[in-house]
């Protein structure tokens, strides 16, 4: 089943980017908090989202997503698998798609999130990590060991 769900998220825009291992960093390089908001994009470009201060967590909007988008490379699709029925007229385009990342202090990361995938209409969890001058995002079923990681960098 686990791997059912998590073939089928990341072909919806996780496996749009490039997927790595556990980097192996023992801590993260952030200082605050805030330091997560801004315009992030996948290594290869599969993937831009937009993370923003949601008022007490963060979450991040979908600029960009390979998989979301109709032939043309432009247009986004519609949320036509969203479980709720309310939502599936709506564009992707700048939906948000990671929602509750938590500042945890002690860890140097952001802590559970979770991860909506409009290609497949399933959620999974998320947290998030600084390395250096990138962005590690876990997305996971489960416990973080049985995930992908897939890496960002910031963009203006």
């Amino acid at each position: 089943m686990l791997s059912f769900v998590m073939r089928h998220v990341l072909a919806a825009g996780l496996a749009a980017a490039t997927a790595t291992l556990p980097s192996g960093h023992a801590t993260a390089q952030a200082t605050s908090a805030h330091q997560i908001i801004g315009v992030w994009e996948a290594m290869d470009g599969g993937i831009k989202l937009e993370i923003f201060d949601a008022g007490g967590s963060y979450a991040a909007r979908m600029l960009y997503g390979r998989l979301l988008v109709e032939a043309d490379g432009k247009t986004f699709k519609k949320d036509t698998l969203n479980p709720d029925p309310a939502l599936r007229g709506r564009s992707l385009e700048r939906a948000v798609v990671m929602t509750d990342l938590a500042w945890d202090e002690r860890d140097r990361r952001w802590e559970g999130g979770n991860f909506y995938s409009g290609a497949t209409g399933r959620t999974v969890s998320a947290q998030a990590e600084l390395v250096g001058d990138t962005m590690e995002v876990r997305a996971y079923v489960g416990a973080p060991l049985l995930g992908q990681t897939i890496v960002f960098r910031r963009v203006p």
